[in-house]
C-alpha cells in the first residue's frame, strides 16, 4: 500500500481551464435534470402546464434554502471534499430517477429523488462557488466569471439540446415514452459519476482551502448568526437583495413555458416541434449564441469593469425577449427561423448574465465570503421560484402571445433595479503591473 501523499505535495495551482469549465458544466447538470429536462419529459408523460409550473417551480426550495446550512460547508471539511462527494451523490441520484420513472406513480415518485437532487445540487453549489473564491484572484474571478457562467449554461443547452434529442430519438425508435425518459437518466448518470472521477483527480488543493480548526455546536451557531448579520449589514444591502430578486424577473416566467410552448400544438398557439426538434433548436444555434454571449461578456467585464458594462448587459438579458413575442404571433414553421430566434435569445442571455454573477461575487467578497454568496444565489433561487409557480397559471389564462408579452413588459423591472446600483469603478478590471 503507497504512503499517503502529504498535503504539501498536493497542486495548489492548477490551470483554471482545466477545471473552471468542468466544474460548472458539472453544476449545471443536476439544475438542467430538475428545473428544466424534467418540464418536457412531464409534458410528453401528460402533465397539465399548470402541474408543472407549480412543482417544478417548487423545486426551486432548495436552492433558496441554502443559506442554512452553509455555514456547515464552511466550517466542515475543505470546499474540495464537499464539491466531489456531492457529485458522486448527484450521480447515483439521477440513476435513482431513471427508476421511478416507468412506475405507476412516476409523478411522485420522480418528484421525491428530485428533491433529493435538488438538496444535493445546492450544496455543491455552495462548495463549488466558494472553491472558485478560494482557488482564483479577483481578476481570475471576472475573467473566468463569463467563461463558468459559459459552461453552466452550456449543460443546461445540453441537456435541452443534446440529451432532449436523443429522449426524441428513443421515444421514435422505442415508441415508449417512459422507457425513452428512463435510459436518458441512466446515461446522464453515468456521465455525472465521470465527472466525479475526473474532479476527485484535477481539483487542485487551494491553500486558502482548510476546514475550521476548532469547530464545536457552538462556534456553528456563533459563525451562523454571524455570518447572516454580516451580510445584511453590507452596503447597500436592501438594494442588492431586490436587485437578486429581481433582475431576472422576467426569465424566471418565460424559462417555465418556454418548452410547454414549443411542444404544444398550433391549435393552442404553440409551435408543435417533436422533442427532437427542440433539442436541435437548443443543442446547435442556442449552444453558439449562449457560448459566444459569455465569453464575450466575461472578456468585456474583465476589460471595462462590471460598472461599465451593467447597462448593456442588462438591456441585452431583457430585449432579445421579444423574439418569442414574434414567434407566438407568426408561428413560424421553417425550423431556421426559430433557430435564429433562440440565437438572439441565448447570446443575449449569455452576455447579460455575466453581470449579474459578477455583481454576485462583488457583494459577497469579505469575511465568510463562500455563506455569503450562498445566500446570494438563495435569493436568486427565491427569485426564480416564486414567479415561475404562477407562470403556468398565468400562460392558460392569457394564451402564448399575451403571456409574452406580458414577460417583455416585466423587462422594466429588470432595468429599475439595475438603476439603483452602486458599483466600485475598479471591480473586475485587470490591475496594472505594480498594482496591490
Amino acid at each position: 500500500m503507497k504512503p499517503h501523499k502529504p498535503l504539501s505535495d498536493k497542486p495548489s495551482v492548477r490551470s483554471p481551464w482545466f477545471w473552471v469549465p468542468s466544474l460548472y458544466f458539472a453544476q449545471g447538470i443536476p439544475y438542467v435534470a430538475v428545473m428544466i429536462v424534467s418540464v418536457l419529459m412531464y409534458k410528453r408523460l401528460g402533465v397539465s402546464n399548470t402541474d408543472i409550473a407549480l412543482y417544478t417551480s417548487w423545486l426551486n426550495l432548495p436552492w433558496v434554502i441554502k443559506p442554512f446550512w452553509s455555514p456547515f460547508v464552511d466550517l466542515l471539511k475543505t470546499k474540495r471534499w464537499w464539491v466531489v462527494t456531492m457529485q458522486l451523490l448527484i450521480g447515483a441520484g439521477l440513476a435513482g430517477v431513471a427508476f421511478t420513472i416507468p412506475t405507476t406513480f412516476f409523478f411522485q415518485a420522480s418528484l421525491a429523488v428530485f428533491w433529493l437532487l435538488a438538496f444535493s445540487s445546492a450544496t455543491h453549489d455552495i462548495a463549488a462557488d466558494g472553491f472558485y473564491m478560494l482557488a482564483l484572484d479577483s481578476h481570475g474571478q471576472a475573467f473566468f466569471v463569463g467563461i463558468r457562467s459559459t459552461f453552466y449554461r452550456i449543460a443546461i443547452i445540453a441537456g435541452q439540446g443534446v440529451l432532449v434529442m436523443f429522449a426524441g430519438f428513443l421515444e421514435n425508435s422505442t415508441g415508449n415514452i417512459p422507457l425513452a425518459w428512463s435510459v436518458t437518466f441512466f446515461i446522464l448518470g453515468g456521465l455525472f459519476l465521470a465527472l466525479f472521477l475526473y474532479h476527485r483527480y484535477i481539483l487542485p488543493f487551494p491553500k486558502g482551502d482548510k476546514p475550521s480548526a476548532t469547530v464545536t455546536p457552538s462556534t456553528i451557531l456563533k459563525e451562523f448568526f454571524a455570518t447572516f448579520a454580516s451580510f445584511f449589514k453590507k452596503r447597500q444591502a436592501f438594494v442588492a437583495i431586490l436587485f437578486m430578486l429581481l433582475y431576472r424577473f422576467p426569465e424566471a416566467q418565460l424559462a417555465k413555458l418556454v418548452t410547454p410552448f414549443l411542444v404544444d400544438p398550433r391549435e393552442v398557439g404553440g409551435l408543435g416541434l417533436s422533442t427532437t426538434e427542440i433539442g436541435l433548436v437548443y443543442g446547435t444555434i442556442g449552444t453558439i449564441g449562449l457560448t459566444l454571449g459569455g465569453i464575450l461578456g466575461g472578456i468585456a467585464a474583465s476589460a471595462g469593469g462590471l460598472k461599465k458594462w451593467i447597462w448593456p448587459m442588462a438591456l441585452a438579458i431583457s430585449l432579445p425577449d421579444a423574439v418569442f413575442i414574434y414567434l407566438s404571433s407568426a408561428l413560424p414553421d421553417n425550423l431556421w427561423i426559430v433557430n435564429i430566434c433562440v440565437f438572439i435569445e441565448q447570446f443575449g442571455y449569455g452576455f447579460g448574465f455575466t453581470a449579474y454573477m459578477l455583481y454576485l461575487i462583488y457583494y459577497s467578497d469579505g469575511e465568510h465570503k463562500t455563506a455569503h454568496y450562498a445566500i446570494c444565489t438563495a435569493f436568486m433561487a427565491l427569485g426564480l421560484m416564486l414567479p415561475g409557480m404562477a407562470a403556468g397559471w398565468l400562460q392558460e389564462q392569457l394564451g402564448y402571445e399575451n403571456f409574452f408579452w406580458w414577460v417583455m413588459g416585466c423587462c422594466l423591472v429588470t432595468l429599475l433595479v439595475t438603476a439603483c446600483l452602486k458599483i466600485d469603478p475598479e471591480f473586475g478590471k485587470k490591475k496594472k503591473q505594480g498594482d496591490n
